[in-house]
């Protein structure tokens, strides 16, 4: 892991798992650094995965993860014929715009999850052929599962930025802090 994430306060739980939440953001970000739209949209690899196409798949997925919570419908309801979609950019879409929705997604997820009374407060988890029937799961479930979804992309997302161009993530960490972001 490039980064290191520093624990400002041992009692604040909510805290750390939000800033290793955000650690793994700035994977994701760093992989589409300096990249052009049509740099952003190649898949290098026997994948179907992009950096543009990994960006927007996980600024959805947390989306869609913190409506569960909180208790409200998807902003976009995929179906097996659009599931590809939330892995590519389609007409009008841009990593730019990509970028500022995941912003603002992860200050919804920060504000939501700061509100709660508990992190042991739970939510159902829809029915799906790959939950268990009736299962709830916990606030602090949903900040792990989403560290682990995005770490995984970033992962990924780490491996095809450098098949692209050679710029591993150390490089990028380099030139994210040079540029001040």
């Amino acid at each position: 892991m490039p980064t290191h994430v520093i624990e400002k306060n041992p009692s604040d739980e909510r805290g750390t798992l939000l800033d290793f939440l955000e650690a793994q953001r700035g994977g994701i970000r760093r992989s589409v650094l300096g990249l052009t739209e049509e740099q952003g949209r190649l898949r290098p690899s026997a994948s179907e995965l992009s950096p543009a196409g990994l960006l927007k798949h996980v600024a959805e997925a947390e989306s869609s993860w913190l409506r569960m919570a909180q208790g409200r419908p998807a902003d976009i309801e995929r179906t097996p014929e659009t599931w590809g979609e939330s892995f590519r950019l389609v007409e009008g879409e841009s990593i730019a715009g990509q970028l500022a929705h995941w912003d603002k997604i992860a200050a919804e997820t920060e504000e939501f999850i700061r509100s709660v009374p508990s992190l042991e407060d739970t939510f159902p988890l829809p029915e799906a052929p790959w939950f268990p029937p009736s299962t709830r799961v916990s606030m602090r479930w949903l900040l792990l599962h989403l560290i682990e979804e995005t770490a995984r992309h970033a992962g990924h997302a780490d491996v095809i930025r450098e098949s692209l161009d050679g710029r591993t993530a150390f490089e990028l960490v380099d030139e994210e802090r040079a540029a001040g972001s």
